[in-house]
């Protein structure tokens, strides 16, 4: 195998799930990185030397804890002296793809040898802690330290359309965009629903097999769409078993090198995984004004970049792994990639998705490439397939792997989609408009709370309602409002 000096290589993958102590050090984030990538060192067959030479040490950051430079305290407890410490933006799953990728493009210009990456959460000890009534001593850093460097961006989540009707909780905005998902395909509620939960059950049998799930069991469909005390309605169609599962303790780390450093280090050749290319944009910021609530022109083209640099094709790729924190973020990207979501042979996650394998808050796709990683050893001429988001379809990244060599040097690509919002999001607006999507949100007993509308305007606007209308919500309960033309009284009310 004969490769650029400077070809970027994961030379080694580790995985972290901790069960037990539901408290303490060992459930500390950054003690769950360090550990992570402690066995990833042992994956590369280099032990520790890889980890205390790393020229670079990137963190997705945590949700359960405030650190400030988390990579500088994974660097400290590794012996590291890196010559910088990164961070992905503060929000996004989108956050360890992006990393890699601009790992990568940094060790194609020669500038890295090595680099760690490494993300974790510790929510389920965090609130097994507020249960309990109980401090967790977990490390703090001044407000003055930070990293050398912030990956990714921000802004506000929600416009002033969006927060008007309360859409900040991932599940409502998720599931307002499966019924528009639902509409795109033609059928009807019942049989839609049929379909997300035969995906889900294929994705719970992966985690079954898959020795880092948190929960390592096999649903059948009719076990998650069905609702009951512990699997209840959260905002239709999702029940809880539809949802991300954020309460686990987990983490992930990579050792990325130069090919050259990972020779030098005497990595076994069967260790090394490519990444053959990369690549990141964002969608429309604001869900409201997007041309369609089912589109991702983003997704769409940051796959299509990367396969394009990585001179494959979708068909070609064997393991693929699209985000999952909710059927319509699979649904969408399977869609814009003409990809089958029932297809036995390729299940669209490697790992059980954010259900069942978990979803430790920004880092999901840190395990994604880990499994990939391992996936690719086994099936040496095979390709790899990795998609990433943040807040709701909005921030993508996408990275090709293989182990096979790449046919030209690593690429971070950039295919940005700049133009002017597709749609007005109203305020204000009263007048006739047509449903395009709903929901129904659920109370804690089962009882429904509100009922959320997505409608266009006849100039092409989109008006959000959200309703407590006990009328309203059995309406759009016992039919399919979706079509419905209806007079909208303001954002708290609408007329059939």
């Amino acid at each position: 195998m004969s490769v650029d000096p400077c070809t970027p290589v994961i030379v080694g993958a580790g995985q972290v799930l901790r069960r037990d102590a539901p408290g303490g050090e060992s459930c500390e984030p950054v003690a769950l990185i360090v550990e992570a990538l402690r066995r990833a060192g042992e994956d590369s067959a280099t032990g520790g030397r890889l980890l205390r030479r790393a020229d670079s040490v990137g963190c997705v950051p945590v949700i359960a804890w405030p650190y400030t430079d988390l990579a500088a305290l994974v660097a400290e407890d590794l012996g590291a002296r890196p010559r910088e410490t990164v961070l992905s933006s503060a929000v996004g799953g989108d956050g360890p793809q992006l990393l890699l990728n601009d790992t990568c493009a940094r060790i194609a210009a020669g500038q890295l040898d090595v680099a760690l990456l490494g993300g974790g959460e510790a929510v389920a000890s965090m609130r097994g802690a507020q249960v309990e009534g109980r401090a967790l001593d977990w490390r703090g850093q001044e407000s003055s330290v930070g990293p050398t460097r912030v990956v990714g961006g921000d802004r506000d989540p929600l416009n002033a359309a969006e927060a008007a009707v309360a859409l900040h909780p991932p599940v409502f905005m998720y599931a307002l965009l499966e019924s528009a998902v639902r509409a795109v395909s033609g059928a009807d509620p019942q049989t839609h629903s049929e379909r997300i939960a035969g995906l889900w059950s294929r994705f719970s049998e992966v985690a079954a097999q898959n020795p880092h799930a948190w929960i390592q069991r096999a649903y059948t469909p009719a076990q998650i769409a069905t609702p009951t005390p512990e699997n209840r309605l959260v905002s239709t169609p999702y029940t809880k078993l539809l949802t991300a599962n954020m309460q686990v303790n987990m983490a992930s780390g990579l050792i990325v090198c130069s090919a050259w450093a990972a020779e030098q280090a005497g990595v076994p050749k069967d260790r090394w995984v490519f990444v053959h290319a990369g690549a990141q944009a964002h969608e429309e910021w604001h869900v409201s004004e997007r041309a369609e609530l089912a589109a991702s022109p983003a997704i769409r083209s940051v796959c299509a970049a990367a396969l394009r640099h990585a001179n494959v094709a979708v068909d070609e790729v064997a393991h693929i792994d699209l985000y999952s924190c909710f059927p319509s973020a699979v649904g969408i990207a399977a869609r814009e990639l003409g990809l089958a979501i029932d297809d036995p042979a390729r299940p669209l996650t490697v790992t059980g998705g954010l259900t069942f394998a978990g979803g430790p808050g920004n880092n999901y796709t840190g395990h994604a490439i880990a499994t990939l990683v391992d996936r690719l050893r086994e099936d040496d001429r095979a390709y790899g397939l990795a998609t990433a988001l943040g807040w709701y379809v909005t921030k993508h990244a996408a990275g090709v792997y293989s182990a096979r060599p790449p046919h030209r040097p690593f690429a971070s690509l950039d295919p940005r989609l700049r133009k002017p919002p597709a749609r007005r999001a109203l305020t204000d607006y009263t007048g006739p408009a047509t449903i395009e999507a709903y929901t129904v949100t659920y109370e804690r007993d089962g009882s429904a709370q509100d009922a959320i509308i997505s409608a266009l305007t006849p100039d092409g606007g989109r008006a959000l309602i959200r309703t407590p209308e006990h009328d309203l919500i059995e309406a759009v309960l016992s039919s399919d409002p979706i079509g419905w033309r209806v007079n909208v009284t303001g954002a708290a009310g609408f007329v059939i």
